[in-house]
C-alpha cells in the first residue's frame, strides 16, 4: 500500500515520492514480488507514456497493483503548467507550475553550449527573508514534498524534448533547500538513481543561505552533491542586513561548518556573492572576503544583482566586478563573474516569485 492509501496518512503522496527501495517495499506489502520494481521504476522515469498505457504492458501481478493505485487517486505527481515565458534569446525558459493544492512554484530551464541545466524550487516561498530576493520578499508558504521536486525535473525534461540533454540540476529556485532537508535529500536520491533519471550527483548543486545544521548534516552524512553557500558580505553586520539568517548563524559558525564540510567530504564549496553597487562591491570588501576564505577549498561566484520590485539596490558595473575579481585572484581565490540569464523574464537568480494562484 502506498503512503497516500493509508488511512492514517496525513500527507498526500504519489509514486514520485518513493525511492527505489520504498517502491520495492510498497510492492512487497501488497503481495507483489519486488522483482517487478525495476520494470515499474523504468516506466515511471524513462517513458513518456501515461501510467494507464504502461500498465497494459506489465505482467499481471504488477498490472493489477498499478490499476489499484490509479483507482485510489493520483499515482503520478501532476504539476499543471500555468504559464511559460522565454527570454528574448530563447535560451532560458521559465515555467510557473501549479501544485495540487493551488500553490505555485517556478522552475527555470537554461540552455548553454552543448548542455542544459534546470533550476528547481524546494519550497513555495521562503522563510529566510533575504532582502534582495523576490522569493524571500513573498514569505514562506510551505515545504515541497519529494515528488513535487522530482516532478519539476520531469517537466523540464519533457519541455526539452529532443532539443538536448538535461545535464545539470541546481537547487537554487524558490526556497531554502536545507530548511526542507529530508524531502530535498530524498528527492535527490530519486533523481540520481541510475535506473531512472540518472542525473549524477556530480551534476547536482544544493544552494543554501548558510543553514549551519544542514551543512553539518550534509558533511557528516557524506552526501555526494556540490554545495553552494550564499555569502554576500564578509562581516556579520553587513551580512545580516542582507541575509537575516546571518543573525542566527554568524560567520564564525558558518565558516566553521564550511571547514568541517570540506574536511569530511574532500570537496570545495562554491560561495555566492551578489554584487550590489556601493554596498558590497568595494575593493576593501573583496580583500575582507579573501581573508575570510583564506586556506579553504573554495570558488567564488560573483553575481551582479538582478532587479526585483522589493529592493532598490543596483547591480555593480562590469568594471567594479572585474576589479573585485582581481583582488580575489591576488588572494589566491578562483572566481567567476556569473553570466546573467533570463533577466528579461524575471528568471535570474533572486527573481523567482510565483505571484499567480490557481484559478
Amino acid at each position: 500500500m502506498l503512503p497516500h492509501q493509508a488511512q492514517a496518512a496525513a500527507v498526500r503522496s504519489t509514486l514520485h515520492d518513493l525511492t527505489y527501495a520504498d517502491l520495492q517495499a510498497a510492492l512487497v506489502r501488497d503481495g507483489v514480488s519486488c522483482a517487478h520494481a525495476r520494470a515499474l521504476w523504468r516506466a515511471i522515469y524513462r517513458s513518456e507514456q501515461s501510467l494507464y498505457e504502461l500498465q497494459k504492458t506489465f505482467a499481471p501481478p504488477l498490472a493489477g497493483w498499478v490499476r489499484r493505485q490509479m483507482a485510489d487517486g493520483d499515482a503520478f505527481e501532476r504539476l499543471q503548467l500555468a504559464e511559460e515565458t522565454a527570454s528574448s534569446d530563447r535560451l532560458t525558459r521559465k515555467f510557473l507550475l501549479r501544485l495540487h493544492d493551488g500553490q505555485t512554484v517556478e522552475t527555470v530551464l537554461m540552455g548553454y553550449a552543448g548542455r542544459h541545466s534546470v533550476c528547481v524550487s524546494t519550497q513555495a516561498g521562503c522563510a529566510m527573508g533575504c532582502v534582495f530576493c523576490a522569493t524571500g520578499q513573498m514569505g514562506f508558504v510551505r515545504h515541497l514534498r519529494p515528488g513535487e521536486i522530482v516532478a519539476q525535473v520531469l517537466h523540464a525534461r519533457r519541455a526539452l524534448g529532443d532539443a538536448g540533454h538535461l545535464r545539470n540540476l541546481v537547487l537554487m529556485g524558490m526556497g531554502e533547500p536545507l530548511h526542507n532537508y529530508d524531502s530535498v535529500l530524498k528527492a535527490l536520491e530519486i533523481i540520481s538513481d541510475t535506473g531512472g533519471l540518472n542525473l549524477g550527483p556530480s551534476r547536482i548543486t544544493i544552494s543554501t543561505v548558510g543553514v549551519v545544521p544542514g551543512i553539518l548534516r550534509l558533511a557528516r552524512e557524506r552526501r555526494p552533491y556540490h554545495l553552494a553557500v550564499s555569502l554576500h558580505a564578509a562581516d556579520d553586520a553587513a551580512r545580516s542586513a542582507l541575509v537575516p539568517a546571518g543573525r542566527q548563524w554568524p560567520l564564525s559558525e558558518l565558516m566553521s561548518a564550511c571547514r568541517e564540510y570540506i574536511a569530511l567530504t574532500g570537496r570545495k564549496i562554491f560561495f555566492e556573492w551578489t554584487l550590489i553597487a556601493g554596498q558590497n562591491d568595494s575593493l576593501e570588501q573583496a580583500a575582507q572576503l579573501g581573508e575570510l576564505l583564506r586556506g579553504m577549498r573554495a570558488h567564488v561566484n560573483l553575481i551582479p544583482l538582478n532587479p526585483t520590485s522589493g529592493f532598490g539596490g543596483q547591480a555593480s558595473g562590469t568594471e567594479a566586478a572585474v576589479e573585485f575579481q582581481g583582488v580575489l585572484r591576488a588572494a589566491g581565490l578562483p572566481s567567476t563573474v556569473r553570466q546573467r540569464r533570463g533577466i528579461d523574464v524575471a528568471a535570474g537568480c533572486g527573481q523567482l516569485r510565483a505571484q499567480r494562484l490557481a484559478l
